[in-house]
Parts: C-alpha cells; structure tokens; sequence
C-alpha cells in the first residue's frame, strides 16, 4: 500500500463535489478552467468514468476526470487531473489514473487503450502519463492533436495527444 492509497479514499465523484474540483481546477493554475458549471455536469453525467481522492474529513483532496470515446469504446480519455495544492507531493495523482483504471474496468468497460492531451510546457503531466504507461506495461505514441492555430487567439499552446496502450492485463 503506497502513502496515497493509506491516506485517501477512492471515490467517483458526486455533484455536491463540482465545487470542490472546480476549485482545485482554478488553483492549479495549470489547467484550462471550465465554467463552475460544466463540473457539476461532469459530476453528474461523468461520474463513473471519473474519480476523486478524499482525505481523512472526507474533503476532495484531488480528482481525475475522463469519459469513454464514443466511437472508440475501448478508449478512456483522461480529461484533466488535479491534486489539491496541500495533498502534493504523495504520489496522489498517479494513485488517482491507476484508481480510475481500474474502477472502469471493474464496471464491465473493456479499456485498452488511455488517451490524454498535455501542452509541450506541461512537464509535470508529461512525467505523470509516462510514469502510468510504465506501471501498465504500455507503449506510448504522441502526436499533435490541436495545433496552436485552431485556438482563438489566446496564445494557447498546441494540445499534444497521448495515446497510452495497450494496457497490460
């Protein structure tokens, strides 16, 4: 048992949470910060491709979101990742995607395959989805997924698309 997983509970993520990771989102000031709003749905309509780590009070330490593709059923897509700036440092995030793995796969979903988008200045995401494609035996294959010319023009870098798998068994 690592130091994450003896001091945080796993746990999809309910609406009365949308606050909460929406704050962590803003706090991070990393992540590209959706509308307080869009987390209460993602909370609602996305919980169980989702997860949240809650500390000894039961308070959202740090949350994972993501959704199955559509057209790919055997693809999750890790939307964001987000640690609470007091929880960091313990291993939580990595704890949170393998948690989010695996809680997917436990509900029937036959994922092989994670997808992610990282900015090329994001070095901190890049070594945490490198480090999980390690601890699942997968390969991983990066492209340009959104070049910076497909943003308006608010000096968004390009989103990188990972591609993770497949996933050992």
């Amino acid at each position: 048992m690592t130091a994450a997983q003896a001091q945080f509970q796993l746990d999809h993520p309910g609406v009365a949470d949308g606050a909460a990771i929406w704050r962590i989102a803003r706090d991070s000031k990393v992540l590209d910060l959706n509308s307080s709003y869009s987390y209460l749905l993602w909370c609602r309509d996305f919980a169980a491709t989702s997860v949240v780590a809650r500390d000894e009070r039961g308070e959202v330490a740090g949350f994972v979101t993501g959704y199955i593709r559509p057209e790919r059923p055997h693809t999750l897509v890790v939307w964001q990742v987000a640690v609470d700036h007091a929880h960091r440092g313990r291993g939580l995030a990595g704890e949170l995607l393998d948690g989010l793995t695996a809680k997917v796969l436990a509900a029937g979903r036959p994922v092989t395959t994670v997808e992610t988008t990282i900015t090329p200045d994001n070095s901190a995401s890049q070594a945490l989805f490198l480090s999980y494609a390690r601890r699942h035996g997968a390969g991983v294959a990066r492209e340009v997924l959104f070049d910076a010319g497909l943003f308006p023009d608010d000096g968004h870098l390009p989103e990188e698309l990972y591609t993770i798998g497949p996933l050992a068994a």
